[in-house]
């Protein structure tokens, strides 16, 4: 299960995985309005050629290369894919499969999970890959209490947290507190190598190792790539791991492509007209942009994939951290009625067709239709609606005392707040004024600022110096994914993060009912619990969610056995370049 993290892009759906191609040998299914979408049921790879550079871009640069405290997509989409888990989600039955270990079985009414590992991985630097880098990770680094990290939020039931014990080098022992029933899918979370990192971890500084500064081949994973360069602001350069254990069904050792290089663009019109000119291989659709590259598709030599309704949203969120903005706001702030009431200004629909041409949807859920096993269409909603928005402001307080056409609360201060979002991301620019426009129309003065990604992602995790943000969070494929942001102690509680102890009696009802859910082994309670815990979240609104877009994705020819799908791409090493 990969953990939830904070989103760059509004097309950027799941950071760790990677490309795709064009004229697959597999049955693409032609739309003919959006595009192809892929049918991975009868997909057949075409024997790879070896070599070339694949080109891709991303919006943002790393703010670090250490997974185990990165938050944000520009991160773990820069050194996520240099390391491996123990399992991986095959995106085509969307069932967790192995990666790392090759087998498991369970004992004690699933408390005991024994993993077998594979015999054949080498770190880059060429040491073997045993049971004492797994135990390391997990005990020293993921469960080690002086690193607080997303992984630990995910594994933790009821304040306890597994033990971990080798048992020989190719086997591991995983004792749980009590059954948990997304184990498979949280043990895709990435494991280090002891030989590298046990010095750092014992003394403290763990955290200031594999900085943006470290040197590349410092950064030692066992994925099919590794990074060998990193120039800030211009590119980060792959090249294909010699050691990589997994083969085609040839015998050949994967992944095809030699090289992949990502291009730092931050403007979203520099990567389109790269795009168009051959410099990079991939362009993630906008709503603006599908007109135009749908009629060039053939003459341009590229493929437009339909990949469907995107897993995540962009959203709203107040700052609720008591002492971080003035007493005022944050007595407004907490107030779940002004943040309905906020939620009815908001014109879903209206943004729809704005900012992403009709192709998308509104969203009132942490879940979206892409999810169907999770979405619940019976969710609370608050529509579109300023007269209702008018009504529960006045409801509180809210008043135009002295004509000036702005609200006041009921102790004189000017119903005013900050609202960020990140500059590199149009979508959220757009979404951002359209708010600012109708939230004038109800009397509330909003100063709209776009700010560099990671400028934002600090002033969201460390200084909490915002007043209200739009972003959004990447998908999850099991609810618990997304514990480190729903738990009241999660490290992504982005409205008032890290809380010692349940703030509110709503917040405390959330965590049991996301604890309850792990302990729950029966499918159907389990996908009860957990949408009673989002219908709780909805009628809280502590995230106002907004839109999101239909994912389209467009793909050069040359690219071969490419088979995209919403979750990821479907065997990504096994891409490989033909012109």
């Amino acid at each position: 299960m990969r953990k939830t993290v904070l989103k760059g892009s509004v097309l950027a759906a799941l950071p760790f995985f990677f490309f795709s191609c064009s004229e697959p040998s597999g049955r693409v299914v032609n739309d003919s309005v959006l595009g192809k979408v892929v049918n991975l049921q009868s997909v057949k790879f075409q024997r790879g050629i070896y070599g070339g550079v694949l080109k891709d871009s991303t919006s943002s640069d790393p703010r670090t290369f250490n997974l185990v405290f990165a938050h944000e997509t520009s991160s773990t989409g820069a050194v996520g894919g240099l390391f491996e888990g123990l399992t991986d989600v095959d995106v085509k039955t969307l069932k967790p499969v192995g990666r790392l270990a090759v087998s498991w079985e369970f004992k004690d009414n699933g408390t005991r999970w024994i993993f077998h590992l594979r015999k054949d991985v080498k770190w880059f630097d060429g040491k073997p890959f045993t049971a004492d880098d797994v135990v390391f990770t997990y005990k020293d680094i993921y469960f080690n209490p002086r690193y607080p990290n997303s992984v630990r939020d995910m594994f933790e039931i009821d304040g306890k947290l597994p033990q971990v014990r080798k048992v020989d080098n190719y086997t591991v022992e995983f004792i749980l507190p009590q059954p948990f029933a997304p184990l498979l899918y949280s043990l895709s979370a990435a494991v280090f190598p002891k030989h590298v990192l046990e010095r750092a971890v014992k003394d403290g500084s763990f955290k200031n190792v594999w900085t943006v500064s470290t040197p590349p081949d410092k950064l030692i994973g066992t994925g099919p790539y590794k990074l060998v360069k990193y120039v800030p602001g211009q590119y980060l350069v792959y090249e294909r791991n010699p050691y990589y254990y997994q083969k085609d069904s040839y015998g050949g050792r994967l992944p095809y492509v030699e090289r992949k290089v990502t291009f730092i663009l931050p403007q979203k019109d520099t990567a389109l007209l790269k795009f168009r000119t051959g410099e990079l291989d991939f362009y993630g659709l906008s709503g603006d942009d599908f007109p135009s590259l749908k009629r060039d598709e053939k003459r341009g030599n590229f493929t437009i994939y339909n990949l469907g309704p995107s897993l995540t949203a962009d959203f709203l969120c107040f700052n609720e951290k008591k002492g971080a903005i003035p007493n005022w706001k944050w007595k407004l702030f907490s107030n779940a009625t002004f943040r309905r009431a906020i939620s009815h200004a908001v014109d879903r629909e209206g943004i729809v067709l704005t900012v992403y041409n009709g192709l998308g949807f509104p969203v009132y859920t942490p879940v979206t239709p892409a999810n169907v096993l999770y979405y619940d269409k019976d969710a609370p909603k608050f529509s579109y609606n300023l007269e209702k928005a008018r009504e529960l402001l006045e409801s509180i307080g809210l008043k135009d005392r002295n004509g000036d056409g702005w609200l006041e609360t009921p102790d004189g201060h000017k119903v005013e707040f900050n609202l960020l979002t990140n500059s590199n991301n149009p979508s959220r620019v757009q979404i951002g004024t359209i708010l600012k426009y109708d939230l004038k129309r109800l009397g509330i003065d909003v100063h709209f600022q776009p700010l560099d990604f990671n400028n934002l992602v600090d002033k969201l995790l460390n200084t909490h110096d915002f007043d209200a943000v739009i972003i959004g969070l990447t998908g999850s494929m099991d609810p618990n994914g997304g514990k480190n942001v729903w738990k009241s102690s999660g490290q992504l509680h982005l409205w008032n993060p890290g809380q010692k102890k349940p703030a509110t009696a709503w917040e405390a009802e959330v965590d049991r009912l996301f604890d309850q859910g792990v302990k729950e082994l029966n499918f159907d309670r389990r996908v009860r619990i957990y949408k009673k815990a989002y219908r709780i979240i909805c009628e809280q609104q502590p995230l106002i969610y907004i839109a999101a877009p239909i994912v389209l994705e467009a793909v050069k020819n040359r690219v071969r056995n490419y088979f995209p799908t919403v979750w990821g791409a479907y065997k990504p090493e096994r891409i490989f370049l033909k012109e």
